[in-house]
């Protein structure tokens, strides 16, 4: 009682400072985003930034894409820049490196990444090596993006990996996010980005959410291709350091 007494008797502003103190601790829920509302976030800011951006592919615009990537840009952005495509790989891949060449920045879909063997000429040697062999003069602004790698019982014809595929051909940049941060940031890199761009989007990752810290909410946030990003800060044990220092003392 004689607690609860002097708590009465204090001011009102103590009393509720002592209650702020008390009840308040907990750190606010850190926002969490799925991987695949990253990339629609990340194609939405873009499309909304620069009206040379376009989507197409199968199933992008009224079916909200297959897998629902591109959930609601249809009927923000409507038929001229959110495209649905025939099942034609190499028709519709063809239309966008040649739009890509005219000025525009399109942002090609392939429903999984196998099917981008349809359009491998187009991919290659129509706009990775274009760049390059106009000495720098004639860039090719486009992205191809998709799912890529295995999924749940998908079989064999939407299950192979096309990192080191393109990985290995000259005058493409090849991406393969991870969390949703990278997602978002490296999707609109990418559509800045004057030459070619592969996109891989892991298809059992889209649907699995992650933090997503203040910075990335920013319409303002990239994250630059080609850089390394540390994760984890980690060192070298010490052993291993004394080794490479007599190693440097002997050479």
């Amino acid at each position: 009682m004689a607690a609860v007494s002097g708590l009465v008797r204090r001011p009102l502003r103590e009393v509720s400072g002592l209650l702020k103190r008390r009840f308040h601790w907990t750190a606010p829920a850190a926002l969490q985003v799925t991987v695949r509302d990253a990339i629609n976030q990340g194609m939405d800011e873009e499309l909304e930034r620069d009206e040379k951006v376009f989507l197409l592919g199968e199933e992008v615009a009224q079916y909200d894409g297959a897998y629902k990537v591109s959930r609601g840009l249809w009927k923000k952005y409507g038929d001229k820049r959110i495209i649905d495509t025939p099942i034609s790989e190499m028709g519709f891949a063809g239309i966008a490196v040649g739009a890509a060449m005219a000025g525009l920045r399109p942002i090609c879909e392939f429903m999984t990444f196998n099917f981008s063997m349809q359009a491998i000429d187009q991919v290659i040697n129509s706009a990775a090596k274009t760049y390059y062999m106009s000495g720098g003069f004639q860039p090719v602004p486009i992205v191809f993006r998709g799912p890529n790698g295995a999924s749940a019982g998908v079989a064999a014809q939407h299950s192979q990996c096309f990192a080191a595929w393109y990985g290995h051909c000259p005058g493409l940049k090849v991406v393969s996010p991870w969390n949703s941060e990278d997602a978002k940031g490296l999707i609109k890199s990418a559509i800045r980005d004057n030459n070619p761009v592969v996109v891989l989007e892991n298809e059992l990752m889209y649907g699995v959410p992650f933090e997503f810290p203040p910075e990335a909410q920013s319409k303002d946030f990239l994250i630059p291709i080609g850089k390394a990003k540390i994760e984890r800060q980690g060192r070298l044990p010490h052993s291993s350091a004394h080794w490479n220092e007599v190693e440097l003392k002997t050479l």
